[in-house]
């Protein structure tokens, strides 16, 4: 006897919150963006009336922030199109791809950010101007107000975090800048802001890798982080009544939104309705998963052991057999 389950209650009520936290992770976006975008066109123009290479470039790391943003945002609109035709999870992925992005551009911008501080280590420019100085102070203000916005949105989604780090990436930049300038102005110590824009590479380094990483992670399939698959097959593969567990595959299909499908072979005395009711329950109160797909099928006991291992012809992963565990 097969069961395909899965619980369309639990992915309506998740489907409905996510989507109240996708307007209030618009809104705070869209506040971070303005303030990005504001303060970025003030910029420019003081950089070019202070004729400043070093407000110039901030303005265009700015730019960046403020396509991060952009991209967030634009994933939030995909990710609550319905699904549909061939994209049966609908766009929720884009969110992924997103982060991926943000990721990959902070790795970018660190190399480009390392060859300009060891050009200027080499060769320093000329002395930071006062100007340079309370702009980088006022981009600090803007800076922690913008990521104070998206910090109210919710992190937990890789794509929000993807946007909110390039945003705190930007004010330890302006940090970096600011102090800088005022040890180039006190002591002349021209190479400080090329020092200092290192420091920042190597926190533009960690925030970007690991973006990718866990970004890679949802892309190839693996499991959640903090759910051990092997762990959860054998507590599956230890409840009384069960035979068998394998085709047991975990992953999630964005953020927030981890999914299980299992082969469960149970003996041919068990009430299977009954286990399958219980697997559930184990798997969403001791593992978190509440998408479930489980198919339950009672054991052929006059099988041998080799005809069972036949039961699917292609088995993934590993079997969960009571006394292998």
């Amino acid at each position: 006897m097969g069961h395909d389950h899965g619980h369309d209650e639990h992915g309506h009520d998740h489907g409905h919150s996510h989507g109240v936290s996708a307007d209030a992770d618009k809104r705070w976006l869209t506040i971070g963006l303005v303030l990005i975008t504001g303060f970025m066109a003030v910029e420019v123009v003081i950089g070019i009336l202070a004729n400043s290479l070093a407000l110039i470039s901030d303005a265009a790391h700015m730019l960046t922030d403020a396509a991060s943003i952009v991209l967030a945002l634009t994933a939030i609109r995909l990710a609550a199109r319905p699904a549909r035709g061939k994209y049966t999870y609908g766009y929720k992925r884009a969110e992924i791809l997103s982060a991926q992005a943000n990721g990959l551009t902070l790795l970018l911008l660190a190399a480009w950010l390392t060859y300009e501080s060891v050009r200027r280590l080499i060769s320093p420019p000329e002395v930071t101007g006062g100007l340079v100085v309370i702009t980088a102070l006022a981009g600090i203000v803007i800076n922690v107000l913008a990521s104070w916005a998206l910090s109210k949105a919710n992190r937990s989604s890789l794509n929000v975090e993807g946007a909110f780090q390039h945003v705190l990436n930007d004010l330890y930049g302006f940090i970096a800048t600011a102090v800088a300038g005022v040890v180039v102005l006190l002591t002349g110590f021209a190479r400080a802001d090329a020092i200092a824009s290192l420091i920042v590479v190597v926190l533009m380094v960690k925030a970007g890798y690991g973006l990718v990483r866990e970004s890679g992670r949802i892309f190839l399939e693996a499991a959640p982080a903090g759910v051990d698959p092997d762990a959860v097959g054998r507590k599956l593969a230890g409840i009384e009544g069960v035979d068998e567990v394998h085709d047991l595959h975990i992953w999630q299909i964005t953020s927030g939104s981890p999914a299980l499908s299992a082969h469960v072979l149970v003996r041919s005395h068990a009430d299977c309705h009954g286990l399958r009711q219980r697997f559930e329950d184990i798997l969403e109160h001791e593992f978190g998963i509440t998408h479930t797909t489980l198919q339950v099928d009672h054991t052929d006991e006059a099988a041998t052991e080799h005809e069972r291992d036949e039961h699917c012809a292609e088995a993934h992963g590993p079997v969960h057999r009571i006394g292998q565990h």
